[in-house]
């Protein structure tokens, strides 16, 4: 079936950077946007950052000029290059795809989550 694994998370120190990667697989015709989501104890799931199949981004306030989403269509990875960390960025950070298929089935994927700790 088709699956999105996150890795890449981990504890970093505030002014620290992290590199989350995601990759899909299984039966995939063609994946469209993809994004990166987080959430934090006791708050609502939140986007942090998508990017179309041409490559146009979009960012959170909280994080643009200190994160950059990007993907490897033919490698079915999306990235996200954390800089600048802040303890508020602390979250489970999730992938999320919109993927067609090879039954040409249209639907949203969510991958496991992956931890992200910022210390101050």
């Amino acid at each position: 079936q088709v699956q999105l694994v996150e890795s890449g998370g981990g504890l970093v120190q505030a002014g620290g950077s992290l590199r989350l990667s995601c990759a899909a697989s299984g039966p995939i015709s063609s994946i469209n946007d993809m994004a990166w989501y987080c959430q934090a104890p006791g708050k609502q799931r939140e986007l942090v950052a998508s990017i179309t199949q041409s490559g146009i981004t979009k960012y959170a306030d909280s994080v643009k000029g200190r994160f950059a989403i990007s993907r490897d269509n033919a490698e079915r990875m999306v990235y996200l290059q954390m800089n600048s960390l802040k303890p508020e960025d602390t979250a489970v950070y999730y992938c999320s795809a919109r993927i067609v298929d090879s039954g040409y089935l249209y639907q949203n994927y969510w991958g496991q989550g992956t931890q992200v700790t910022v210390s101050s």
